[in-house]
């Protein structure tokens, strides 16, 4: 079939208010027709919103499928975040508010963010870190980590920011696909009261002599934990102590890569998706200011973390180079109460909430009676993040959270793009629940069948037609996988999102079609989390799809075959669970492990994952006749209806 089958038909639309339209950042609508006309135009008026050492000759080399920006032109991302608004009046305003699971609040103004940043960069500099090194940065949500990455751009230093919730095995293949030689952290993290012993995890992961490890700097976020300290680790603090708070920035190539950021793939070694400075700077500020409308006295909060593409693009990079004033928490929704995030909006008064429809599906299963206790008047902007938003969490936010005064921005986007492909402009376009909207000015999608050809309704596969200024430039170490991942299906770059377009030209992103699962946004390769199944020594086999889960989006389920002599229990199956966790990382364990005899699999040995998630989703098998072993597709939907 050429194209997907759409089920969910959504009329209700829904407009800023008059007041909202009058104040916004963007009311001309001819920024589209503007964008069509000249699109290379277009990207160097957002570029000349940077400020450059040396302007660029060309604006675009394209030679598909790698393209150049802003060719000839120097700058750098550190600078532009920072040093532009130290003559300004910003100089003294927030640019980071920070809270900590606890109650604790730092508040760094620019000239404050600056300063630290500098004294960050000059010990870089004296540890031996150079231009083109990498540096990967394992932190909790904590102010350092900010610090981190700015201070890696401004030397040059490739930053590898590593979430700080993955195992030590996790953060191990990404030291060394990346080469880092030095590697920022902290002693612990806090998370729903508890320490997490950041230090002795990466402790773990360079035990073995693996990687290049030969620096460690260690920030004491919890004074009570006390990490063991070796002769390669040295104390943050006591660095910096020491260090100038002079520095000027390196000038960057435009093309000079600013940061590598490891993501999930159908095989089992993590991408390192590879971004640029110019293109990628040009496209965080743009998107950033045009999106979520930042004016000079929003408390602008976006909920991600930092070790994911989101934190990059629109906590660090995007609202600091608008000058925004940013809140940055350490912590979780539920803790120490189910009401921490609407606690955290009347306490800094936040104007502008991006969260993602994980976090929002949890809000309303705890209840409305929990956002109805807080005043939540500040906020005038909503988003969305990290996947698909269903119409009724769509309804729910605006309703109880926007008090249906509040825009809400979906957004479509990938690590791969670097920022923000397709949202609607808020002042601009009416709201369609379960619709992101348009492409953003200057961004050219089409939605194709699977022949490659252009589909103008009903649904297929989403592709960006016109390469754009924060596209990756590869995958770190391996240019064969990214022209094989992104550019061998179509000639133009494939998303491997399904998607539907409507009359209006509005988009609906159906979600992955490939063999990746969406938990909570994050993407999570299959074969990783099979690879950490199978290193367990009762499991032979084992086959991974998504399931739909009302809170997350979609949730793992594993179907595994364990070796003879092993008999399945309800032991085993938390001991899976738990050794998936110990390997990759809490949010890629598995929901629910089916023990199974056989798995259905080709004539050729390959395991046909569409029968399994067809299981799991009670839809029809379809055709199975291309099985190896047809029978074995009973026994594993009696399985899977029998849980042990």
């Amino acid at each position: 079939m050429d194209t997907i089958e759409t089920l969910l038909s959504e009329n209700r639309r829904f407009s800023a208010s008059d007041d909202f339209k009058k104040n916004a950042a963007i009311t001309d609508g001819g920024i589209y027709q503007t964008a069509d006309q000249d699109r290379l135009a277009f990207w160097e008026t957002k570029a000349n919103d940077l400020t450059w050492f040396q302007k660029w000759h060309t604006v675009l080399n394209w030679n598909r499928p790698y393209a150049e920006w802003f060719v000839g032109g120097t700058l750098n991302a550190s600078y532009n975040c920072l040093d532009v608004h130290l003559s300004t009046h910003r100089s003294t305003k927030p640019a980071i508010i920070w809270e900590g699971e606890e109650g604790d609040i730092k508040t760094y103004t620019y000239h404050h963010l600056h300063t630290e940043v500098c004294k960050l960069a000059n010990v870089l500099t004296q540890k031996g870190v150079q231009k083109g090194d990498r540096v990967t940065v394992y932190m909790p949500m904590i102010p350092e980590l900010a610090i981190g990455v700015l201070a890696c751009a401004r030397i040059g230093a490739i930053h590898s920011v590593v979430f700080g919730g993955f195992s030590a095995n996790s953060l191990k293949d990404r030291l060394i696909d990346s080469g880092s030689r030095l590697i920022l952290t902290a002693n612990a993290g806090s998370r729903r009261g508890k320490h997490l012993p950041i230090k002795d995890i990466v402790d773990q992961a360079i035990a073995g002599g693996d990687t290049q490890v030969t620096t460690v700097i260690v920030v004491s976020h919890i004074n009570s934990y006390h990490a063991t300290m070796s002769s390669i680790d040295y104390n943050y603090d006591d660095l910096m102590r020491h260090a100038s708070a002079d520095h000027d920035a390196v000038a960057m190539d435009s093309e000079d890569p600013l940061f590598i950021l490891y993501t999930s793939g159908t095989t089992g070694k993590p991408k390192g998706i590879m971004h640029t400075t110019g293109g990628y700077l040009t496209h965080a500020k743009y998107s950033t200011k045009a999106v979520f409308d930042i004016n000079d006295d929003d408390i602008y909060w976006c909920t991600a973390d930092i070790g994911w593409i989101t934190g990059h693009t629109y906590v660090i990079y995007g609202p600091l180079s608008n000058g925004a004033t940013c809140l940055m928490f350490e912590g979780t929704p539920d803790y120490p109460a189910q009401d921490r995030f609407w606690q955290l909006i009347d306490r800094h008064k936040v104007t502008i909430l991006y969260t993602a429809p994980t976090a929002i599906r949890s809000f309303m299963k705890w209840g409305n009676h929990l956002p109805a206790q807080h005043q939540l008047s500040s906020l005038r902007l909503l988003g969305s993040v990290g996947e698909p938003i269903n119409p009724e969490a769509w309804i729910w936010y605006y309703t109880h959270i926007g008090h249906q005064k509040c825009p809400i921005v979906d957004t479509w986007w990938q690590t791969e793009t670097g920022g923000i492909m397709i949202s609607n402009l808020p002042a601009l376009n009416d709201m369609k629940p379960g619709y992101t909207g348009l492409p953003l000015p200057g961004i050219k999608i089409e939605i194709l069948d699977t022949n490659g050809h252009p589909i103008t309704k009903g649904g297929g596969l989403l592709s960006i037609t016109h390469p754009w200024p924060s596209m990756l430039r590869g995958v770190w170490g391996d240019q064969k996988r990214y022209s094989d991942t992104y550019w061998s299906r179509f000639d133009t770059y494939f998303a491997g999102d399904g998607a539907t377009i409507d009359d209006d030209g509005y988009v609906m992103v159906l979600g992955r079609v490939d063999d990746v699962v969406n938990v909570a946004g994050h993407r999570i390769g299959t074969m990783e989390v099979e690879s950490a199944l199978v290193d367990c020594p009762s499991v032979s086999e084992a086959a991974v799809v998504g399931m739909p889960d009302d809170i997350k989006g979609q949730a793992i389920v594993a179907f595994v075959i364990i070796e003879d002599g092993t008999a399945p229990s309800p032991q085993l199956e938390r001991e899976l669970i738990s050794q998936v966790g110990d390997k990759i990382g809490a949010i890629a364990k598995p929901k629910r492990i089916v023990f199974t005899q056989e798995l259905p699999k080709t004539r050729s040995g390959k395991i046909m994952r569409r029968l399994l998630k067809n299981i799991v989703e009670g839809q029809p098998l379809g055709d199975a006749t291309t099985l190896a072993n047809p029978d074995a597709i009973v026994h594993i939907q009696q399985a899977f209806n029998n849980p042990v």
